[in-house]
């Protein structure tokens, strides 16, 4: 990880907090010594994304999958009585 900011100084020095996150990696913001957040990249951010996001064969494995939903239902016809005898 990258360098601690404490908040005044992430307030203060925003665009140098910007720039770091850019060239050096991610970096914390602290609040009363506290680590509060993180400034990543965009690019660190859609990796991150991507990989927390299940793939179908993972939402269809699952013990809580809603496969009830992915086939339509069959239509219902009516049936014509059948001819009259004479």
């Amino acid at each position: 990880m990258g360098k601690a900011w404490q908040v005044q100084d992430a307030k203060a020095k925003f665009s140098e907090l910007l720039d770091a996150s850019l060239s050096d990696g991610p970096q914390i913001v602290t609040r009363r010594g506290v680590e509060a957040a993180v400034l990543v990249s965009i690019d660190q951010w859609r990796k991150l994304q991507e990989m927390n996001r299940p793939t179908l064969k993972d939402l269809l494995l699952s013990p809580d999958a809603r496969t009830e939903e992915l086939t339509p239902p069959r239509p219902t016809h009516r049936h014509r009585p059948p001819p009259a005898v004479k």
